[in-house]
């Protein structure tokens, strides 16, 4: 099952030539829809989200060093006791954040603007690749 997932994953990832040569020329176009996106959901909550990482210690099983091997003819060692140590694990945690709703809404509009813009300058572009890697 892992192994067809993975397969499939790396053929959605290939595209035919022309599907990437679209796909170049409209990058800024996707990280505007989902900043667009990001930004309708602020304004729909009242608030923004914001990711925090936090770093917190905690008390884990340590490996245990390898034992030295045996000599010829002797028993092995017995296993050393187990021990433990700290281990740094980071966190993640999604947060309300106030925000100035007006500016969000004059953000959004802009950022609907300059889409509106790339979405034309991309036309020609996205023309010339269907026409050099027709389908």
């Amino acid at each position: 099952m892992r192994r067809s997932l993975v397969l499939l994953v790396l053929l959605a990832a290939c595209g035919t030539p022309q599907e990437r040569c679209i796909a170049r020329e409209t990058r800024d176009v996707r990280v505007l829809d989902r900043l667009i996106a990001e930004s309708e959901g602020n304004l729909a909550r009242g608030y923004a989200l914001e990711e925090v990482v936090t770093y917190r210690d905690r008390w884990v099983q340590c490996p245990a060093a390898p034992a030295p091997a045996p000599a010829e003819g002797e028993p092995a060692p017995e296993p050393a006791p187990p021990t433990f140590c700290w281990d740094e694990v980071r966190e993640t945690e999604t947060r309300p954040k106030a925000i100035d709703l007006r500016a969000e809404a004059q953000k959004l509009a802009s950022m609907q603007d300059k889409r509106a813009a790339l979405l034309r300058a991309a036309g020609p572009a996205i023309a010339q690749c269907k026409a050099q890697f027709p389908e």
